[in-house]
This record gives C-alpha cells, sequence and structure tokens, in this order.
C-alpha cells in the first residue's frame, strides 16, 4: 500500500508540473520571444521482489525549452538586414522625390531660364524679356539652395538618429551582459533557465534591429557579441559601448566610435546592417555624392553663364556682368577645405579654387602633407592619387603640364587637380596633417542670382561687321565672332583684353583684287593679307589688337567682291537689337560642359540637363532597388520568423489539448491514492 501511495503522488508531482508548464506557455502565448516548454517525465528505479522489479512510480526529469538556434539565427539576421534596407529605403524615397519633383527638382528651373533667354533673344531690347530672365535664374538658384537645404536636413537627421539608435545599442547590450551574468549563475545548477534563455534571445534580436551582430555561443551558455570587424561589444558578463561624435574629417558628419576601457576605434565604415548600417550607407553612397553632384552642377550653371555673359555687351554697350556670385567669392574658398582634428596646427587652412568647372568630378580629396610645404592628393571616390597639371606658358590654347609628386604649397605656379587648384589660407602645416577638400560639397548652398538690372544682361556681340554702300560686287560678310575667351575671373586681364576690344577696331577689310585682301587698322597699316574663293563660303580668322591683349575672330565672306570693295570690322557700339550672345547663351543649354575627362574632351562630358538627369536616373535606380530589396527582405524576416514560430512558438489549440491531458492524468493519480487509502482502511477496520 505505501508503494501503490508513493507511486500514486509521484503522478501527482508530475502532472501538477505538466499543468503549470502548460499553464506558463498559454499566459506567455503573446509574450516576445518567448519558447514554448515542456516536461519530460521518467520512471523512478524500481525496486526488486521475488516475483521480479515493480515500478516505484515517475518523476521529472527536465523542462525543456522548444527551440532551435539555427532557426533563431535566421531570424537574427534576417532582421538586421530588414532594418538596413528599410532605413536607408525611407531615406531615399524623400531623396528621390526631391530630385524628380516638378516643384524642387532643377531641369524644370533650367528649362525656364533658358526658355526666357530663348524668348528674350528674340527681342533684345525688350526690358520684360530681360527681366524674364532675370526672374527665372533667381527661381533657378532657389531651386538649387532648396535642394541643398533638404539634403542637409536629411545629415542632420542621420547624426540625431545615430545617436538614438546608439543609445538603444548601449542599453542593450548592457541588458544582454546582465542576462549573461544571470544565466551563468542559475545554470550552474546544471539546468538550464529557459525564461532568462528567452528574455537574452529576444535582446538580441532587438539588437540586430539596430546594429548587425555576430552572436558567439560559450560553454556556460553566455554569449559573446561581435560588431563591425569583430570588435567585442558584449564578454561575457562585460558590455562595450558605442558614442557618437563629431566627424574628424568633416565635423557635420556624425561619426560612431568604439569604446573598450580607455581605447576608442573609429567604427563608422566597419558598421553593417540594423538600422544604424542603413543610415550610414544611405549617407555614404547616395547622400554625399548627390551633394557633390547638385553643387558641381551649381558651379557649372554660375560659371558657364557667368563667362558666356563676359563675352558680351549690355544695352548701355558696357561689357558683361556676372549674373550669378563669382563662383571664387572669397567667402567660399576656406568653406572648401576642412582641416582635420589633431592637426599640429589648430588655425592652418587651404583655399580651394575653381579653375576648370568643366572638368570637375563629384569626389572629395584628402591632401596630406608630406612635410612642412610638400603635399599628395588623393581622391576619396576611388582611392587614386591625383596628378597636379599646370600651365608652363602663356598660351591658353596649349595643354597643361602634368607636374610630378609631391607637390609644393608655396609654389607660385597654381596647380590644378580635377579643375581645382589650392594655396594657403592661414596657419603653418607639418608631416602628418591631413585636410579634407570639398569643391562642390557646399555649392547649391552657395549659388545666388546678383544682376538685378535687367539692362545689363549681355546680349550683343562686342564686334560687329558693316559693307560699304560703294562696293560693286555681290560679295556679303557676315557678323564676326569673338573667339579669344575673356577671362572675367582676371580682373587685369580682362580689363586689358577689353579695352583692345574697344580701341583697336575699326579695322577694315579692303580687296586689292577679286580673290585677295588685306586687313588695314586706323593708322592705314596693313595687318595681314588674305585669299579667298569667289563663289564659295570662306571663313576668315583674323588677330587683331593691342599687344599683349591681343584677340581673335572669324568671320565669312561670300559671293564674289570686286577690287576696291571693303568692309568694316568695329566695335559694337550701339547694340541694342543685338542677340548674338543671347544666342550663344541659350545654346548652353546643350553645350557640353560637366564631367568632361581632360584626356578626352571630345568624348565625355554632359550637358546641364543631362547631368542632371544621369543623376535623377541614378537616385531613381537605387530608390526602385531598394524598394525590390525591401519586400524581398521583409519576405525573408516573415518565413525566418515563420519557421521559427512553428518550432518554438505557443499553439493555444495544443496547450488547451494539453491542459486535458495533464488534468486528467492528474485525476487518475489521484485515484490511484484513493484505492491505496481504501486498502489501508480496510486493512485496519480486519484488525
Amino acid at each position: 500500500m505505501a508503494d501503490l501511495l508513493s507511486i500514486g503522488l509521484s503522478g501527482l508531482s508530475a502532472n501538477k508540473t505538466s499543468l503549470a508548464v502548460t499553464g506558463h506557455n498559454i499566459t506567455n502565448v503573446n509574450t516576445p520571444g518567448f519558447s514554448r516548454q515542456d516536461t519530460i517525465q521518467a520512471t523512478r528505479v524500481p525496486q526488486f521482489s521475488g516475483a521480479g522489479y515493480i515500478g516505484s512510480g515517475t518523476t521529472l526529469v527536465d523542462v525543456r525549452r522548444i527551440y532551435n538556434e539555427f532557426l533563431t539565427t535566421q531570424v537574427r539576421t534576417s532582421t538586421a538586414l530588414n532594418s538596413d534596407v528599410n532605413a536607408y529605403l525611407s531615406q531615399i524615397n524623400q531623396l528621390d522625390s526631391l530630385l524628380a519633383g516638378s516643384t524642387t527638382g532643377i531641369t524644370p528651373g533650367l528649362q525656364r531660364v533658358f526658355a526666357a533667354l530663348q524668348t528674350a533673344a528674340e527681342d533684345p531690347a525688350n526690358i520684360p524679356a530681360r527681366q524674364l530672365v532675370l526672374s527665372e535664374s533667381e527661381g533657378l538658384a532657389k531651386r538649387f539652395n532648396t535642394i541643398y537645404d533638404r539634403l542637409y536636413e536629411q545629415n542632420a537627421f542621420i547624426n540625431k538618429q545615430l545617436e538614438a539608435v546608439t543609445d538603444q545599442v548601449n542599453q542593450l547590450a548592457n541588458s544582454i551582459a546582465g542576462y549573461n551574468d544571470a544565466i551563468a549563475v542559475a545554470g550552474a545548477n546544471g539546468q538550464q533557465p529557459n525564461d532568462l534563455l528567452d528574455a537574452r534571445e529576444e535582446a538580441v534580436r532587438q539588437l540586430s534591429e539596430f546594429i548587425g551582430v555576430t552572436v558567439v555561443p560559450q560553454d556556460d551558455n553566455t554569449y559573446n557579441l561581435f560588431i563591425g570587424s569583430g570588435q567585442p561589444l558584449v564578454v561575457g558578463s562585460t558590455a562595450s559601448q558605442l558614442a557618437v561624435v563629431q566627424g574628424q574629417a568633416d565635423p557635420l558628419r556624425s561619426e560612431v566610435e568604439f569604446i573598450s576601457g580607455n581605447s576608442r576605434q573609429g567604427i563608422t565604415s566597419l558598421i553593417t546592417g540594423g538600422e544604424m548600417g542603413g543610415l550610414i550607407r544611405y549617407r555614404e553612397d547616395v547622400l554625399d555624392e548627390t551633394l557633390n553632384s547638385v553643387g558641381r552642377l551649381a558651379l557649372s550653371v554660375a560659371d558657364q553663364i557667368n563667362t558666356q555673359l563676359g563675352q558680351g555687351l549690355d544695352l548701355k554697350g558696357n561689357f558683361g556682368e556676372p549674373l550669378f556670385r563669382d563662383i571664387n567669392d572669397p567667402t567660399l574658398l576656406t568653406q572648401r577645405s576642412l582641416a582635420r582634428v589633431g592637426n599640429s596646427d589648430g588655425t592652418a587652412n587651404l583655399n580651394v579654387l575653381i579653375e576648370d568647372t568643366t572638368t570637375l568630378t563629384t569626389s572629395d580629396y584628402e591632401v596630406e602633407f608630406t612635410s612642412a610645404t610638400e603635399y599628395t592628393v588623393r581622391r576619396i571616390s576611388d582611392g587614386q592619387m591625383v596628378s597636379a597639371l599646370y600651365d608652363d606658358d602663356a598660351d591658353p590654347d596649349t595643354p597643361l603640364v602634368a607636374a610630378p609628386a609631391p607637390y609644393d604649397i608655396t609654389s607660385g605656379t597654381p596647380l590644378i587637380f580635377d579643375g581645382f587648384s589650392m594655396n594657403v589660407a592661414a596657419g603653418t602645416f607639418a608631416a602628418g596633417d591631413k585636410f579634407r577638400i570639398m569643391p562642390t560639397r557646399n555649392e547649391g548652398s552657395y549659388i545666388r542670382s546678383d544682376l538685378t538690372n535687367a539692362q545689363e544682361l549681355a546680349f550683343a556681340s562686342p564686334l560687329k561687321a558693316e559693307t560699304s554702300p560703294a562696293n560693286i560686287g555681290n560679295g556679303t560678310i557676315t557678323q564676326p565672332s569673338l573667339i579669344t575667351q575673356i577671362n572675367i575671373y582676371d580682373p587685369v586681364a580682362q580689363a586689358g583684353l577689353e579695352n583692345s576690344l574697344r580701341t583697336a577696331p575699326p579695322l577694315r577689310i579692303v580687296f586689292t583684287s577679286t580673290t585677295d585682301y588685306d586687313v588695314v587698322d586706323t593708322t592705314g597699316a596693313v595687318l595681314s593679307s588674305n585669299t579667298i574663293v569667289p563663289g564659295q563660303n570662306n571663313t576668315q580668322q583674323i588677330t587683331a589688337g593691342i599687344a599683349p591683349d591681343d584677340f581673335t575672330f572669324d568671320f565669312t565672306i561670300s559671293g564674289r567682291p570686286e577690287t576696291g570693295d571693303n568692309f568694316t570690322i568695329s566695335f559694337n557700339t550701339n547694340g541694342v537689337s543685338d542677340n548674338r550672345n543671347a544666342l550663344k547663351l541659350a545654346d548652353l543649354q546643350n553645350k557640353t560642359t560637366v564631367g568632361i575627362d581632360p584626356n578626352f574632351p571630345a568624348t565625355t562630358g554632359t550637358s546641364f540637363t543631362d547631368t542632371y538627369g544621369d543623376l535623377v536616373e541614378r537616385v531613381g535606380t537605387l530608390t526602385s532597388q531598394a524598394r525590390v530589396d525591401g519586400e524581398a527582405t521583409t519576405s525573408i524576416l516573415k518565413q525566418a520568423t515563420d519557421n521559427r514560430d512553428s518550432v518554438s512558438a505557443v499553439n493555444l489549440d495544443e496547450e488547451a489539448a494539453k491542459l486535458i491531458q495533464f488534468e486528467q492524468y492528474y485525476q487518475a493519480s489521484a485515484q490511484i491514492i484513493q484505492v491505496a487509502r481504501s486498502l489501508f482502511d480496510t486493512l485496519i477496520n480486519t484488525f
């Protein structure tokens, strides 16, 4: 009877625990990360009797956690990937809408400016048409400014979000380290602390939403977590920290540092996965290049339009004033260079001047000094060292010459790197000093329309041709086109050439025969003698002017001039109705002016609209790909979660059936005890 009672009691105990475990499963059906549990029973050691071994009941040997490490790792990895893509997608969606929008994009603004120029060219003396050019130019500049502002708002958001995510990472790392300690202590008795293991697993999953982690299980059931290229975020019960700091190369870009003890390591470029990885990937792959692309286009538009205006005359007969702000405004030069934190002289900086907007790239550059005066330049986008070019003579038509590295910052000859040059702004330099050069980064913010007087738009060409009324032949001459470029960025050279254009003409083209003519200046001196083929279009090129500011122009003579016929080339003092320079301004819309490789100038480069179109297309392609990636990673995450839940999640129907089952087992065990009691009562009553 005692044996029977012991067997019944063992059944009561085992089934009561099974009922408790089942109830625990049911009440935690909605607990994140909970893995259902199950009881494992075994028979007690049997008792030997003369008839053999007689069972002595049951016992619980384990409360098992239904868990699959492979499926849980899949969920963790899929979570990190999905969070990365979603963070990237949320930012690039905004950028795509901004660049392609009809009210915010650059292309509509460019089209309106050039449409206004076409209208003004049809009637160059029309003041309202000229005023429309100024209004549309101001609107275009504001579009650049707006895009820049929105992009820097994104940059500021990323900085703040990195701080928020870092706080979450640090909290979860400390929490996981605490779980590790508790699990190690609780597991010292040889049994698994199931609920603690689930809580830690959920904390690791949440951590994967913010940053990609590698989990390495240890023999004592603790986890070691690694990020980046192997930085130990959690080792046992010790957690390291992340910190967001001001960027050394760019103070406006926050960077992430790994802190372990007294050591700090920059790991921004090493972080992958999670929201943090997605934000950093977007900033490096899309945001920075977009800022540089927009800035390069702003520089090119301002430079090309200003330069072309400088080749013409306004309604007052003056050479053209710039429409947009000077691309080398003194207030901008030092803004293109950022000194790295820790340089030998904290006040030292460089001036960066734009020399040729057609050869600018969308990359930033790193300047590193190898001595107090010598330096090298590395293009950050491809990591290549950049060779310097310089002008070894005064002829603007000859190609630039390559200079050997390293380069001397004190050299009086401007060295040109991908369209820009540098000189000392302030301070002194030492070996190891570094500077981040950003020729185009902020130019979208700096562009503005400065011209306010519509009469100062230079739509006329500086030279004009007239036919003598005494000519007897049927020869004709086209209006001359100035070939020599007026350098609007060199005041001395500009003034000299403009004065030469004003004072050197008029020039007379006098035919000494039906095929030959002389070019005669105001003193009667013959400057040159030339020959034409009567009846054909004869393009002629003449050089005249006051040395060293002489200039070259061309024209075409057609028909059949007679001996003594003459034409006059003079300064266009009354070019009110002249639209030749306005037409050249309008032609800039389709002219190749951006991204020209100096080694292959004839086959490289794009126009304003094509350059911006390429940017919009690139961002649109990346956005489309990100959307596809988002759908794919969401599906992968759902599949991984479903697979994990199919093994570990609580099924209420299954648990309800177990509840009934264990209740019946419990009642049956109680009945065994009742039988033992009845037998005992019968025995007592017998005596």
